[in-house]
């Protein structure tokens, strides 16, 4: 059975909070039990950089987000579970990758036009405040992505340009150099919860409107007494749709606890007993992994021993691969290149070689011939150029081309249609 590569990471700027846990945390440990399935878990903490100035704070987001995913239940023997900044062959690929990207594939990055558009608005400058790690945000995610040869990269909707954008930098790459990227795809689950807020917004620290993951059990009655709801009162049918209090609870129970739930709303529930009915829903979920977190941040040295543990594996797949990339681009050692200049001109005498013309009656013709200069295919007459070149393009790819072509080709005496065949494939190979 084939193995798919499925890639996920999370940049390391806030705390984990419910949203998190239900459209990225929880469906990523699930996925990393799958068969037939190889997955990379990072913390983005370079791309952390670009939008975060404050040392101490990723340092300490790194730390909640690698002891909140093994919390969960993430293995880091069964995945590879490593930090950005331990593998030092993504920065090398970003340039690599940089040096094939054109400038105006980057200017319709979702995030630099939203940042052209905030400075227009406001009447400043296009760039305004706009930072060359903004602008190069798409290359080192691309690099994240094609340095493991990920298949599928979980994203949202709003996320899919930047998997779109590593595959046209994969692409150009693999045009130049050979093949060498695995092109990735977006692997978009419709069924992944987007959480509402404590305001009804989308849930994200941009909002201020989150709810910790590990909050305390007094933590989160507090906060959940806070979720926004409608003045109707007990007794009062209540709806269920736009209810931020009802999504909350339905991502974290089952769903005949979440039918029970939708007749009490139509019965007029109090909106106390809904949240105090959500307090104990969410915290019988979160409360096991709470204690193993609890741990984990209590032992920095632990997780920070599980990095470097999932970095050294990491790097046994990255760094021979960046050393085929080296190679390929011309970053090789000067003792070789001698050895595969010679290498080359053999190469190169030694294969037969197409040559297309134009007689003075104003048609166009080819020939083959071998590496000794021997006539071995002479074409009759072409109108166009293109049709003769259509013809060569056809006999270097298809063995079968040779004789359904025959009508357009000149037999030659003393050669053989062995001899052509066998030249012809020399020059596919």
């Amino acid at each position: 059975m084939s193995t798919t590569r499925f890639l996920t990471g999370i940049t390391t700027t806030g705390t984990p909070h419910l949203g998190n846990f239900v459209g990225s945390i929880r469906p990523s440990v699930a996925a990393s039990l799958r068969p037939g399935v190889q997955s990379f878990y990072f913390l983005a903490d370079y791309h952390a950089l670009i939008k975060c100035e404050d040392p101490a704070r990723i340092q300490r987001s790194t730390l909640e987000i690698a002891a909140s995913w093994l919390a969960a239940g993430l293995n880091p023997e069964k995945v590879i579970f490593y930090r950005q900044s331990d593998i030092p062959e993504i920065p090398e690929l970003t340039w690599l990758l940089t040096c094939v990207t054109g400038k105006g594939l980057l200017n319709r990055a979702h995030a630099y036009k939203a940042s052209v558009d905030k400075n227009h608005e406001a009447g400043r400058e296009s760039d305004d405040g706009v930072t060359a790690g903004l602008f190069m945000y798409p290359v080192l995610m691309a690099a994240d992505i094609l340095m493991f040869k990920a298949h599928k990269v979980p994203v949202g909707r709003d996320q899919v340009q930047h998997i779109e954008m590593a595959r046209d930098m994969g692409a150009s790459f693999n045009h130049l150099y050979g093949e060498h990227f695995v092109l990735p795809e977006a692997a978009i689950d419709e069924h992944v919860a987007t959480l509402p807020g404590l305001d009804g917004r989308k849930m994200s620290k941009s909002y201020d409107n989150t709810i910790p993951l590990f909050a305390s059990k007094a933590q989160l009655q507090k906060l959940i007494q806070g979720i926004v709801t409608d003045s109707r009162a007990p007794g009062e049918p209540k709806d269920t749709e736009g209810s931020a209090l009802f999504q909350i609870y339905q991502a974290f129970s089952t769903p005949d606890e979440t039918a029970a739930l939708r007749q009490q709303y139509a019965d007029g529930i109090a909106w106390g007993e809904a949240k105090a009915m959500l307090l104990e829903r969410v915290d019988s979920v979160v409360a096991p992994m709470r204690a193993q977190y609890e741990a984990l941040m209590a032992d920095p040295a632990r997780i920070e021993a599980t990095l470097l543990a999932g970095a050294e594996r990491a790097r046994a797949l990255a760094t021979p691969f960046l050393r085929e990339l080296r190679n390929a681009v011309g970053l090789r050692s000067l003792a070789q290149a001698s050895t595969a200049a010679k290498a080359a001109k053999v190469a190169k005498i030694a294969l037969p070689s197409f040559k297309q013309y134009r007689e003075q009656d104003g048609k166009f013709y080819f020939k083959l011939v071998d590496a000794d200069g021997r006539l071995l295919l002479q074409s009759l007459a072409f109108d166009a150029p293109k049709e003769a070149g259509a013809a060569i393009g056809q006999l270097q790819k298809d063995p079968a081309a040779l004789g359904q072509l025959a009508s357009r080709l000149d037999p030659l005496p003393g050669v053989t249609e062995q001899d052509v065949a066998a030249a012809l494939a020399l020059l596919r190979e």
